[in-house]
């Protein structure tokens, strides 16, 4: 395709990879849609309008060159576009497809507010990454220099190993700690099969291990070594562990819900072939039963969704907004009710009993410290609905990890993450630096990406200096 076939949003529809009907892709784990044909991603790239303030690309938090890849692709320059896409993301094919892009680069082009559709910017990232893995252009880590120092990442998740990747490029020794059995964090574990396939996520952590990161799986810090010895066996430390601690519903019966990370974990331990007997025990499979999910985020969705996949009798979603005011995405939301969810808007649980859950009615008053209308609850608006097995998905808050790791003197701020320089990125600790959503709370993977990216610029600068002091000494 020539480049005066660019801006084509006049003249050709917007046009999404077809998604499998919803009662077969309910049935099993696998992505919900295939990636586009060669053809395909070609005419949907050539929308792009290549405006002079991309504005997909300011609000993507890795500030892509969007407009460009997408105009290599309409060209039929797929491995310039594979490139171009890598030089600013360590998970290109991740991000594309469990991003939210219709509140970030979908939900900010500029053909969009014109009222033609937004360019197809997720799935034509997803496509570029993924044709890159089968034509074998994906390079090897590239390593730098050695420089006699070596660096501890405490979590494998999206902000440890973009950091672990970037340190490896300049010449580090670095080793990854993670408490679970497998890298990931919750791209492994959190997030299910049919947004994310677990062989993509497995085939980068595998790429990491070739290039010489070393990988200490089932290594909780505080057990098999505080920080305070990871300190003295690396130069440097990167706390990347995320936020796992579920936030509680505040009701009586709250013991009885499930946390939503537990469901989503269990699951996907089942998916990889794992012994769960938590899952074969029926405790966290929702075979058969009325299952009723607490929340309104993404995890939220990723539940209700499961659920319907493990063969729940029904599956509702409590949320005390509307639709409008909801925190997951539309699209979730969306594809959850073709594949049978039903969502009760405007609705808070008060009791989770046996067999029930009672819940009051809402409405929306007036707006919270946020901007948003605070939900009030409705006079005389209780009802119950049946439920075998309630799954509160809330959110997460940090762990308390000055306890956690045995470092008491670790800062951490008022809501448990940890404290941080805003131009280092260092913690109270000298050579301790933290990323993500530690520091954040809990937030998107591409934050997470974004984050272990500006980290290790400040480690390397903090790094580099500790060298060159350590040559002047001697």
């Amino acid at each position: 395709m020539a480049t005066d076939q660019m801006l084509q949003f006049v003249v050709r529809d917007q046009a999404y990879p077809a998604k499998r009907a919803a009662g077969n892709r309910a049935a099993d784990f696998a992505e919900i849609a295939a990636r586009y044909p060669v053809p395909d991603a070609a005419e949907q790239s050539g929308r792009c309008s290549q405006c002079g303030v991309p504005y997909c690309t300011v609000h993507c938090p890795l500030h892509n060159h969007i407009p460009d890849w997408l105009r290599l692709t309409a060209e039929g320059r797929l491995r310039e576009a594979y490139e171009l896409s890598n030089a600013t993301s360590t998970m290109p094919e991740i991000c594309g497809r469990i991003c939210p892009q219709d509140r970030l680069c979908e939900g900010n082009c500029v053909i969009e507010f014109s009222g033609h559709g937004a360019v197809t910017i997720g799935a034509v990232e997803k496509f570029i990454t993924d044709k890159a893995w089968e034509e074998g252009w994906v390079e090897p880590v590239a390593i730098g220099p050695a420089r006699g120092q070596s660096v501890g990442v405490i979590g494998a998740g999206p902000a440890g190993l973009t950091a672990a990747e970037y340190l490896r490029n300049h010449g580090y020794e670095v080793h990854v700690y993670d408490r679970h059995d497998r890298a990931g964090g919750l791209l492994t574990y959190g997030i299910p099969g049919f947004k994310l396939e677990k062989p993509v996520v497995m085939r980068r952590v595998e790429r990491l291990r070739e290039g010489g990161i070393v990988f200490h799986h089932g290594f909780a810090v505080g057990e098999q070594a505080s920080l305070d010895e990871l300190r003295q066996r690396h130069d440097a430390v990167l706390i990347a562990t995320g936020v796992y601690r579920a936030r509680a519903v505040d009701i009586p019966g709250a013991d009885r819900a499930v946390p939503a990370l537990d469901y989503l974990t269990t699951s996907n331990r089942k998916g990889f072939g794992d012994a769960v007997p938590a899952y074969d025990d029926g405790t966290l499979s929702a075979a058969g039963k009325h299952v009723v999910v607490i929340g309104g985020g993404d995890t939220a969705m990723d539940c209700v969704r499961t659920a319907v996949r493990q063969g729940a009798a029904s599956v509702k979603c409590l949320y005390r907004r509307d639709r409008a005011n909801m925190p997951g995405s539309q699209r979730e939301v969306a594809n959850a009710e073709e594949e049978g969810v039903e969502f009760v808007w405007l609705a808070a649980p008060t009791d989770i009993g046996d067999g029930e859950v009672t819940l009051r009615r809402m409405r929306l008053g007036a707006p919270d410290a946020s901007g948003r209308r605070a939900p009030e609850p409705e006079p005389d608006g209780e009802v119950s609905v049946p439920a075998d097995m309630v799954i509160a998905a809330l959110g997460f808050d940090a762990e308390d990890l000055p306890a956690l790791f045995g470092a008491p003197e670790l800062g951490v701020t008022r809501w448990g993450t940890v404290l941080v320089d805003g131009k280092t990125m260092m913690t109270s600790l000298d050579g301790v630096f933290a990323a993500g959503d530690i520091v954040r709370g809990a937030s998107l993977v591409v934050w997470a990406i974004r984050d272990g990216r500006d980290v290790t610029a400040s480690m390397h600068k903090w790094l580099r200096s500790r060298a060159a002091a350590a040559k002047v000494a001697a």
